[in-house]
């Protein structure tokens, strides 16, 4: 197997893209006095924090709040833990926020999460979607949708986890 990388999205064009989101989301929720954001770990939360930021100087009325789920992607079960309790999203709309949507399995557990709490609305964000569903999560606000083949690869690297420029490549 080949490892030539092709750049997908530079540092520029994530930011671009994370604006976007940001303006979607506000667009979408405007008659909201909150939202809580929910951050797959890793760069899914990175992403979250970054869409955080951009929310509170966009529209800084807003209370923006921000929950990291860390799920156990390795298990065929849910097996997740949140860094404050869910109950803060109790009839607030929330977003649920990772780098790449590819089969769906990481979205579907994080939803699942959020099953027994009473929720005004929930929506998903993601910077790439690839479009390869084996569940039937899609997501509500993306930067790039994006076909690809089963056998390649996307990979987004983010400064403040990768320790390296904003990128996004396919290999």
């Amino acid at each position: 197997m080949s490892n030539k990388r092709t750049l997908i999205l530079d540092k520029k064009q994530i930011r671009q893209k994370s604006i976007r989101i940001a303006y979607q989301i506000l667009e979408d929720n405007f008659e909201e006095k909150s939202l809580v954001l929910v951050g797959v770990a890793d760069r899914g939360y990175v992403f979250a924090k970054r869409l955080q930021q951009l929310l509170q100087d966009i529209a800084p009325d807003k209370t923006i709040e921000l929950i990291k789920v860390t799920i156990s992607k390795t298990k065929r079960s849910l097996e997740a833990t949140t860094d404050v309790p869910i109950e803060i999203a109790k009839d607030k709309v929330i977003i649920l926020i990772d780098d790449v949507l590819n089969s769906g399995r990481t979205l579907a557990y994080g939803l699942g999460l959020f099953l027994n709490v009473p929720l005004k609305k929930m929506r998903t964000a993601v910077l790439i979607d690839r479009s390869h569903h084996q569940f039937p999560l899609f997501s509500d606000y993306y930067g790039l949708k994006l076909s690809t083949i089963l056998k390649e690869h996307v990979e987004v690297e983010l400064e403040e986890f990768d320790r390296k420029e904003d990128a996004a490549w396919l290999s």
